[in-house]
C-alpha cells in the first residue's frame, strides 16, 4: 500500500462529517439505552441506532479508501452484514425476552396475533 495523497478540502470535510454523524448516533443510541426503563423500551435504541450509524461509518470508509486505494467493497459488505443481522438477533431476543417475562408472570405488551384476531371478529360482527 502507498502513502496516501493529500485529500481534497471537501473530500475532507464530507468524509469528517460522515465519521462525527456516526459517532453522534452512536452515541444517541447509548444515551438511549441508559435513559429508557425496560427492557422492551431499551432494546430499539441500540440495534436501530447502530445500523444507522455503521451507514454513516461504512458511507465516509467506503470515500476514504476509494479515494486514496482503490474501490472498497469490504465496507459495504460489513454494513449489509450488520443490516440484516442485527434486527433478526434483535427480534429473536425480543421474543426470548417476551417468553420469558410471560412465563414468570410479569405485564408484557400484549400479543400482536390476539389482538388483531379480536379487532377481526369484532369487525365481522
Amino acid at each position: 500500500m502507498t502513502p496516501a495523497a493529500a485529500l481534497p478540502l471537501w473530500l475532507d470535510i464530507t468524509i469528517s462529517v460522515l465519521v462525527l454523524a456516526g459517532a453522534f448516533v452512536a452515541f444517541m443510541g447509548s444515551f438511549g439505552l441508559l435513559r429508557l426503563k425496560s427492557y422492551f423500551e431499551r432494546v430499539h435504541a441500540p440495534s436501530i441506532i447502530a445500523t444507522l450509524g455503521c451507514w454513516f461509518t461504512m458511507h465516509a470508509t467506503l470515500i476514504y479508501f476509494s479515494a486514496t486505494d482503490q474501490l472498497a467493497l469490504h465496507a459495504l459488505l460489513i454494513a449489509l452484514f450488520i443490516a440484516v443481522t442485527v434486527p433478526i438477533t434483535t427480534i429473536f431476543l425480543m421474543r426470548a425476552a417476551l417468553f420469558r417475562a410471560r412465563r414468570m408472570g410479569e405485564k408484557v405488551p400484549p400479543s400482536l396475533s390476539r389482538t388483531m384476531h379480536s379487532y377481526d371478529g369484532a369487525r365481522d360482527s
